[in-house]
This record gives structure tokens, C-alpha cells and sequence, in this order.
């Protein structure tokens, strides 16, 4: 079968032959038919989780799936050959089936679970990382109606599912992004979008303007500079809370979270249950066949998303 795969770490992503894998006891096959493109899956070809989990290689690459079930594994299972199916390759080791590839083996009890009726694959491929991420982050932060909530990075996928799951809240969200997306951020419930780029003091400034004691949470997304991260937890206010997704240490004095995905398939249903019923928007902001995809690693890995990136198996 065809699949992206990298043959060490580090290494460029590329277009290899695998063997198709089979179905151990418990497992069910999956004919993929979307994959969502997540900045895990390039982190994960650099080495991110090496000396913590196996890996295999040639590794392939890629989390997110939706496809169709292909063949069962021994014993029972409670999914069946034609199952529309989605979710996320969690089980050791990494590499032995990604998401980028025609086909790929997963555990029935794993974070997989049926697609809807009224909901595309290609958007089912874009909820897991990212979908489960916004909620998760939202349900730990606690925030509540009427708080405020400043998300850096909102443009990208965590960001457009978080912004909209705060403001069904309720909350204030102030939506910081690269670039002009105001209209964009507006349509997914932001109450205020700062765009980043026009002065290093613009979303300091902007902040002060609409909550001068600070905001009650801060979830940043893309800081991997401790005093980048710092400068954001400034606009805090005493008691609030700071969230990093990408393990940054956070400055004294800062209720931190350093936030790390647990998916479950019933998340998975709840979010697609939303986006079925068209309560919660899936932003797609590319649709590229499976060569394209060491192009669009490496466009990811360059910063600036708008939304989801989705790969046609």
C-alpha cells in the first residue's frame, strides 16, 4: 500500500510501498480515506516521543484518520466490516500504521468511534487531535460564563474548535492571531481578534483596553520561547490561570497548565455529534491528495495555519 513514512528521525517525509498491516485480536482495519494533518505528526517524524515509547521504522506518519472498517480481528469486537469509522493511532509502536496510508490497524477499544449520519469523512478526518484538544483544554481550564479567555494562536485548528466551544459558553474570547482573520474569528464566536503582527505592544494594548485587571485564562498554542510565554501570562490576572500546549515553562507566581492530549472515543462522539449537527463548525482550510503531503508537513512546520489541513488517501 502507498503511505508517507520517514526512515529515521529527522529524516523527509515520503511517498513509500508498505505492506498492508492485518488486524490483531481486538483490532479492526481501516480503509483510510481522510487523514487530518496535525503539528504531531511532523514532531512525532522528528523524534518528540524517542526514549519514551517503541518506534518502528520506516515510520509512518500521521494520527488522524476517517475511513471505512475493512476487516475485523479475532474475537469480539463491536464494529463491523463497512463501519463508517474516525479517530486517532495511539497504540505502540509509533509507525506501525499512520495516517497517511491507505490503510491502518486500530484497537476497537482505542479512540475510534462511528461517524454520524449528516457528517463528511473529510470532516470527521479533521476533529480527533485537534477537536479533543479545544474541549479538553476547555473542560481543565474550568472557565465559565461571563470569564474571559485569550487564545494565542487562533487561527489554527485547536484554536478555531476552542473559540468556538468557549463562546457557546459564553465566554469573552479574545482571538490572537497572525494576519487579518477578524472576520473570520468573528464568524466562529470571537468576541475580539488582535492581530499579532502589526506591534510587538498590539495585543498587550488591546488587552488592557477590554479587561484592564487581565484575562481570566490564557491558553497559548504556539509559544516555545519561555519569555515569549511570559509575555503572554502578563496579561493574566492575579488567580487566573496560564495554559501551554507545547511544555513551556511558565514564569512565578503563574497558575500553569502544561496541557497533554488524553483522547477518548466518547469525546470523539460528542464533538462529532456537534459538528453533525452543525452546532460546531470544522474549518477546512486545505484539501490535498496524499502526494502532497511532505509539502504541507513542511508548510505546517512553518507556522501561520488557518484551520484544518485534510489529505484524500
Amino acid at each position: 500500500m502507498r503511505a508517507i513514512a520517514v526512515s529515521a528521525f529527522r529524516a523527509e517525509p515520503s511517498l513509500m510501498e508498505v505492506p498492508k498491516p492485518d488486524p490483531a485480536p481486538g483490532e479492526v482495519r481501516v480503509k483510510v480515506e481522510y487523514a487530518g494533518l496535525n503539528p504531531l505528526d511532523w514532531q512525532t517524524a522528528d523524534g518528540s516521543l524517542d526514549g519514551t515509547v517503541p518506534h518502528t521504522f520506516p515510520l509512518l506518519v500521521g494520527a488522524d484518520f476517517a475511513g471505512r472498517v475493512d476487516m475485523i480481528g479475532g474475537g469480539a469486537n463491536r464494529f463491523r466490516v463497512g463501519d463508517p469509522v474516525f479517530g486517532r493511532v495511539t497504540a505502540p509502536p509509533v509507525g506501525r500504521c499512520g495516517a497517511y496510508g491507505e490503510y491502518l490497524c486500530v484497537a476497537q477499544d482505542s479512540p475510534i468511534a462511528l461517524v454520524p449520519d449528516g457528517l463528511p469523512l473529510r470532516l470527521a478526518a479533521a476533529l480527533p487531535c485537534a477537536g479533543t484538544a479545544a474541549a479538553q483544554i476547555l473542560g481543565g481550564t474550568s472557565v465559565r460564563s461571563g470569564r474571559s479567555l485569550l487564545v494565542v494562536g487562533a487561527a489554527g485548528g485547536v484554536g478555531s474548535f476552542l473559540t468556538q466551544l468557549a463562546a457557546a459558553r459564553s465566554v469573552g474570547v479574545v482571538a490572537a492571531v497572525r494576519g487579518d482573520e477578524k472576520r473570520r474569528m468573528a464568524a466562529l464566536g470571537a468576541a475580539a481578534t488582535v492581530d499579532t503582527t502589526t506591534g510587538p505592544d498590539g495585543l498587550a494594548t488591546a488587552v488592557a483596553d477590554l479587561y484592564p485587571q487581565g484575562v481570566d485564562v490564557l491558553v497559548d498554542l504556539v509559544s516555545t520561547d519561555p519569555a515569549a510565554f511570559a509575555a503572554h501570562t502578563a496579561l493574566v490576572r492575579d488567580g487566573g490561570v496560564a495554559v501551554t500546549t507545547r511544555g513551556v515553562p511558565g514564569p512565578p507566581g503563574v497558575a500553569l497548565v502544561d496541557f497533554r492530549l488524553t483522547p477518548t472515543a466518547e469525546l470523539l462522539d460528542a464533538l462529532a455529534e456537534g459538528a453533525a449537527r452543525g452546532g460546531l463548525q470544522v474549518p477546512i482550510d486545505l484539501e490535498l491528495p496524499l502526494e502532497k503531503a511532505p509539502q504541507a508537513l513542511a508548510q505546517n512546520r512553518a507556522g501561520g495555519a488557518r484551520g484544518k489541513t485534510v489529505l484524500v488517501i
